[in-house]
């Protein structure tokens, strides 16, 4: 059983405790960072937003049901006070905890318990291990969720539309995530350290180091399921720890920006071994 199906297990037996994130990656031996990345890639959603989802979604089911007060539902869902509770529950469906027990769980949408029935995709190629100089990003940046990771492609038209291209190589860094799974995407070229950044640009510094770098030899399409891969097997079955810094997908003149062929890099930030 790969590490994201052990943490969708180990969230579903014990969601009723509220355990936090160091709690699961404990269980399923993985670094609180590795595994926070690893869910956000494989199931699309934050640890802390399903986590949360899940038991706001059984909280719905026993207030339904009826026969509960409202303050008990809301200490077993791991909220200390009705208040608390009441503004998450109204944040995840819209809908008040006195309005769900009156009228009950019709239209709501529940978080259900998840199932991860994607494969992973390896590397045709072993991925290699690089220690590099840091260097600096700069590009059309945006801030994503889940939600919105489809439109990255869109950052890559507009560099195209303003950038002097005159470069073989282009990155596309992911940088400064929360605990919610948000994060930054830099579609960008190397610059100087002390360059100037164009006006509606992002800019951020790679840390100098050692990276694990793959290549997804597929259409950028499925890039998905190679970093599952990584993330899923590769990592944790060669003893590898991942780095809390961004990691980077590059570009270089074999990749296809018209058509999605040509294969891509996956540049892994990794930590020092234990």
């Amino acid at each position: 059983m790969g590490a994201a199906r052990k943490a969708l297990w180990f969230i579903e037996s014990h969601f009723a405790e509220n355990p936090s994130l160091a709690q699961i990656a404990a269980a399923v031996e993985l670094s609180p960072f590795h595994l926070s990345r690893l869910f956000q890639v494989s199931t699309g959603t934050s640890m802390a937003r399903y986590l949360r989802g899940r038991r706001l979604s059984e909280a719905a089911r026993t207030l339904a049901g009826g026969g509960t007060a409202i303050l008990d539902v809301a200490l077993g869902a791991g909220y200390a006070s009705h208040t608390a509770f009441t503004h998450a529950f109204t944040e995840q469906f819209k809908r008040a905890p006195e309005q769900v027990r009156r009228e009950g769980l019709d239209g709501l949408r529940l978080v259900e318990a998840m199932r991860l029935d994607a494969p992973p995709l390896p590397c045709e190629v072993k991925p290699v291990r690089r220690r590099v100089a840091g260097f600096r990003v700069a590009g059309v940046c945006a801030r994503h969720t889940s939600a919105t990771v489809a439109s990255i492609p869109s950052q890559w038209q507009q560099l195209a539309l303003t950038r002097e291209l005159g470069r073989d190589i282009a990155y596309g860094v992911c940088c400064n995530r929360d605990a919610e799974g948000a994060f930054d995407y830099i579609a960008g070229m190397e610059i100087g350290a002390s360059a100037a950044v164009p006006v509606a640009w992002g800019a951020v510094t790679v840390p100098g180091g050692e990276y694990l770098v793959a290549w997804h030899a597929g259409h950028i399409s499925a890039i998905r399921e190679t970093w599952f891969w990584l993330l899923n097997d590769y990592l944790p079955g060669s003893g590898l720890t991942l780095a809390d810094a961004p990691d980077f997908e590059r570009y270089d003149a074999r990749f296809d920006d018209r058509s999605g062929n040509g294969g891509v890099e996956i540049w892994i930030p990794l930590g020092e071994m234990g």
